[in-house]
């Protein structure tokens, strides 16, 4: 295959997307429960991860054995879920950030429903004050916040040497629903979302030049989901 990403419609991708799901572990009745509590429950719940990328977080997390983690971005708790159901084996510390009022109330419901106070622990207010407050590394480094902090949370996390010298961060929408690759990419994105995901694409270009001449690292960018970045120590 000479290119990295098949060229599907609306229709189809909806359909190898559940085609991935079925063919993939499942994500807990807890998850299902809390995945579909979100989407009737806020307009924007497509900021919120798939099912499937669900499951694939939780299979980078037992894959790397994680004993600390650390999200930028909490919305309603989905992942944080994911990260706890995932690391029972090791009882891994998780600290999500989250700033928007009503996503804390959010999550705090998704954290005390669903029993996580024990090893999760949300911490409110502007990321880049309470990542200045954050000792010790962590083994994996989810970021799912504002686009326009990405680049700021990653050098800080790096300055800091907050990521371990094995860990990971893994960064989602990082093609901003296409605008991060062309403003014309997606015809199908709705006007009223449009010029959001516009000036996300702007700032995600930007921090994707950033990762790919930043010394100190070694990244790349996957073509799923929404582009996922991933980033690594340079051995």
């Amino acid at each position: 295959m000479l290119t990295s990403v098949l060229s599907f419609t609306p229709e189809m991708a909806a359909t190898v997307t559940d085609y991935c799901t079925k063919n993939s572990n499942d994500v807990s009745d807890n998850m299902k429960e809390l995945w579909d509590w979100t989407v009737g429950e806020f307009e924007d719940a497509d900021k919120m991860s798939s099912p499937l990328q669900g499951a694939t977080m939780k299979f980078l997390a037992e894959l790397l054995q994680a004993k600390r983690i650390l999200e930028i971005g909490c919305y309603s708790g989905y992942s944080a879920l994911a990260w706890h159901e995932s690391t029972q084996k090791t009882q891994a510390e998780i600290i999500t950030l989250e700033l928007d009022p009503k996503m804390i109330a959010a999550s705090r419901r998704t954290l005390s429903k669903y029993g996580l106070n024990d090893r999760v622990t949300l911490i409110e207010g502007p990321a880049q004050q309470s990542i200045e407050n954050l000792t010790g590394t962590f083994d994996i480094v989810f970021i799912d916040a504002n686009k326009d902090g990405y680049q700021t949370y990653v050098k800080q996390i790096l300055d800091r040497k907050l990521l371990s010298p094995q860990g990971m961060i893994m960064c989602d929408n990082v093609f901003a629903r296409g605008m991060t690759i062309s403003t014309q990419s997606n015809p199908q994105l709705p006007d009223k979302v449009r010029s959001y995901w516009t000036e996300c694409g702007r700032a995600l270009d930007r921090f994707t030049s950033f990762c790919r001449n930043e010394p100190r690292i070694d990244t790349v960018l996957l073509p799923v989901y929404d582009g996922v970045t991933l980033i690594k120590w340079k051995n």
